[in-house]
């Protein structure tokens, strides 16, 4: 198989992040960027010489789309692009909607052939094939996933949406146990009121089920730092033996690894039959590049 022809729709943060993260790669080529009609006037640098166009129809030939635009616009997106004969990753984060949202793409990625990828970051993720490993260690247990302290771009980009705010950002702190506080920083637009953009929010469903603060400041941007994390945490039993404890930590830069998750993502929907794919239900070597057999003989 040759290299698999990429596009990058979207180009934020995580778009930023998924062109370094290509061009490292030996078994990728990129096909371009997609971006709003908008945006094609003034590029960053690092796109001056690169195919930068305002659809993926003008791209020529693509094997994969990665999706880097808001959650919520998502579904909507890879549908559009499987139906064009085109597999697609996205990190859609909507942990209660995901079920919902597989059941709405397979249908489409079957009909035309293709594969979607879905909820290809960290969490939902790599951190649910985590889970799922420290599961099977210890069938009966609790498994607590503390996130932070850091930047939730999900969180992020839904306090953005909101009427009257001009800039945001919504930091995750763990308590522990599962259970997290949000602090939300609010740049508001001209005349736009704080509490109604504070009731908006605390009725977001990215916000309505944890303990969430929101505070107005004058510039979001000197607080930015896209540093996140995990602890993950499982107390169980493997057979009839108790007291099995595990843990999983890691510090992050976040649209980093979401954007090198993703394109392992690509690699291994590229292997799959027709259908649209959580992460937890690809074989682990299927995201890796290298022959197979010598990647077993190295990691096994």
């Amino acid at each position: 198989m040759g290299k698999i022809r990429a596009a990058i729709v979207g180009y934020g943060n995580i778009g930023r992040h998924l062109l370094e993260a290509l061009q490292a790669a030996d078994d990728y080529s990129l096909a371009g960027v997609v971006r709003r009609p908008e945006s094609l006037q003034q590029l960053p640098l690092e796109l001056k010489e690169l195919p930068v166009k305002a659809s993926l129809a003008e791209l020529g030939q693509v094997d994969v789309a990665f999706l880097c635009v808001p959650t919520r616009s998502v579904p909507q997106y890879a549908q559009e692009i499987l139906a064009m004969g085109i597999n697609t990753v996205d990190s859609y984060d909507l942990h209660g909607e995901l079920v919902n949202y597989r059941r709405q793409l397979d249908p489409v990625a079957k009909a035309h052939q293709t594969t979607a990828v879905i909820s290809a970051g960290w969490d939902p993720g790599t951190d649910s094939m985590i889970r799922s490993i420290l599961q099977f260690m210890a069938p009966q247990g609790i498994t607590y996933t503390n996130f932070g302290p850091g930047m939730s771009m999900g969180h992020t980009v839904a306090v953005k949406n909101i009427p009257g705010v001009k800039n945001a950002l919504s930091l995750t702190i763990p308590k522990g146990t599962g259970l997290h506080r949000r602090m939300v920083f609010v740049e508001l637009a001209e005349g736009a009121e704080f509490r109604a953009v504070e009731a908006a929010v605390k009725q977001d469903p990215y916000f309505c089920h944890d303990e969430t603060i929101v505070q107005q400041v004058p510039d979001v941007n000197a607080l930015l730092d896209y540093g996140h994390g995990v602890h993950l945490e499982r107390k169980g039993v493997s057979g009839m033996t108790h007291n099995q404890l595990f843990e999983f930590n890691m510090r992050i830069n976040n649209p980093a690894l979401t954007a090198q998750v993703m394109v392992a993502a690509g690699r291994a929907g590229m292997k799959q039959p027709p259908g649209c794919y959580t992460m937890i239900e690809i074989p682990i070597i299927d995201y890796l590049e290298g022959d197979r057999e010598t990647i077993i003989k190295n990691l096994v």
